[in-house]
C-alpha cells in the first residue's frame, strides 16, 4: 500500500470542508431563527450551476460567486414566501425544493458538461506560507476557506455580540412573545432565510469552481444533507459547527487518501459514514423530544400567523 502525506492529508481536509461549512453556517442562521429548510441541498446544486455557468460565461471566478450566491437567496426566498406567508409546511417544502434544485440544475447544467471553470488564484500568505510544516497546511489556500474561517467568527459574533442576533435568537426560542415585544417575525426569518441560501449557494459554487472544477450532474452528492447534519451535531453552536465541518470533510479525504493509496480496508465504509450520520442526526431531529435535548430553538419548524 502506498504511502498517505499527512500533510497534503491536512491540507485537502480545509478545502474539502469549506462548501460544507458554508452551508451548515447559512442552515444554521435559518435554524436560530426558528425555520426549518431542508432544501440545502437543492440551493447548493443550483449555487453549483448558476456559479459555473456565470463563471464560464464572464470569465471570472468571481462573478461567479456572486451569481452562486445570487441564486441560491433566490430559490431559498421562494421557499421563505411559501412556508412564511402561505404557511405550508416546512419539511415537504424544503424537501420540494431540493427536488426542484436539482431538477433545474440538470437543466441548465446540460451545455455545460466538459468545461473547465475559470481560474482562481490561490493565496499565499508571504512568509506564513514559507513556514516548513504550517505553511503548507494553513496558508496556501483560496480565499473562499479563509472567508468561510470567518464567517465562522462573524456568525458567532452576530448571534452572541449585537442586538440583532439577540432579535434572532428570541424570534427562534419564541416566536409568539417575540411578535408581543413588537419584532417583525416573518421579516426577520426571511432576511435569515436568504442569508442561508446564499450561503448555500455559496457553497455549491465553491464544488464547482474550485474544488473539482468542473460541472458533472450530482456534483454536490449529498453535501446540503450533511452540513444540515452538522447543524444539530454543533447544537447550533458556530465553532462546534467548524468542528463538524472538519470531521466530516476529515472522512471525506481520508476515504479517497486510502483508496489511491491502494488500502484493503473497503472504502465503501468510510464512504457511506458521512450519510448514515446525516440519517442518525436527521432522525434525532425529527423526533419531537430529540431536538429539544439537543438543545434546539423551541419555535424550530413552527409556523408562525400574527392573527393567532
Amino acid at each position: 500500500m502506498g504511502d498517505i502525506n499527512p500533510i497534503l492529508l491536512l491540507a485537502s481536509l480545509m478545502v474539502a470542508s469549506t462548501p460544507i461549512l458554508f452551508a451548515a453556517l447559512g442552515e444554521l442562521i435559518v435554524e436560530r431563527a426558528g425555520v426549518l429548510n431542508l432544501g440545502v441541498e437543492g440551493m447548493m446544486i443550483t449555487g453549483a450551476v448558476v456559479g459555473f455557468a456565470a463563471g464560464v460565461g464572464f470569465g471570472s471566478a468571481t462573478m461567479g460567486f456572486i451569481a452562486a450566491a445570487l441564486a441560491g437567496a433566490a430559490l431559498s426566498l421562494i421557499f421563505g414566501v411559501l412556508t412564511q406567508y402561505l404557511l405550508s409546511n416546512q419539511v415537504a417544502t424544503g424537501l420540494a425544493l431540493t427536488l426542484f434544485g436539482l431538477g433545474l440544475a440538470s437543466l441548465i447544467g446540460q451545455s455545460y458538461v466538459g468545461i473547465r471553470a475559470p481560474a482562481t488564484v490561490r493565496l499565499d500568505i508571504p512568509l506564513l506560507s514559507d513556514l516548513p510544516v504550517l505553511g503548507r497546511i494553513l496558508f496556501r489556500h483560496d480565499f473562499l476557506v479563509y472567508l468561510g474561517l470567518g464567517m465562522v467568527a462573524a456568525v458567532w459574533y452576530f448571534l452572541n455580540r449585537t442586538r440583532a442576533g439577540l432579535i434572532l435568537k428570541a424570534v427562534g426560542e419564541n416566536h409568539e412573545a417575540a411578535h408581543a415585544l413588537g419584532y417583525k417575525v416573518v421579516r426577520i426569518r426571511l432576511a435569515a432565510i436568504a442569508f442561508g441560501g446564499a450561503m448555500a449557494g455559496l457553497g455549491g459554487a465553491y464544488l464547482s469552481i474550485i474544488r473539482v472544477p468542473q460541472w458533472t450532474e450530482g456534483l454536490t452528492a449529498g453535501a446540503g444533507w450533511i452540513a444540515l447534519a452538522i447543524v444539530v451535531f454543533a447544537s447550533w453552536r458556530p465553532i462546534r459547527l467548524l468542528v463538524g465541518a472538519y470531521l466530516f470533510g476529515g472522512i471525506t479525504v481520508l476515504q479517497l487518501n486510502l483508496q489511491a493509496a491502494g488500502a484493503r480496508v473497503p472504502v465503501e465504509i468510510l464512504s457511506m459514514s458521512p450519510y448514515l450520520v446525516t440519517i442518525i442526526v436527521l432522525v434525532i431531529l425529527s423526533a419531537g423530544r430529540g431536538g429539544a435535548a439537543l438543545g434546539a430553538p423551541g419555535s424550530l419548524g413552527r409556523s408562525f400567523h400574527a392573527s393567532r
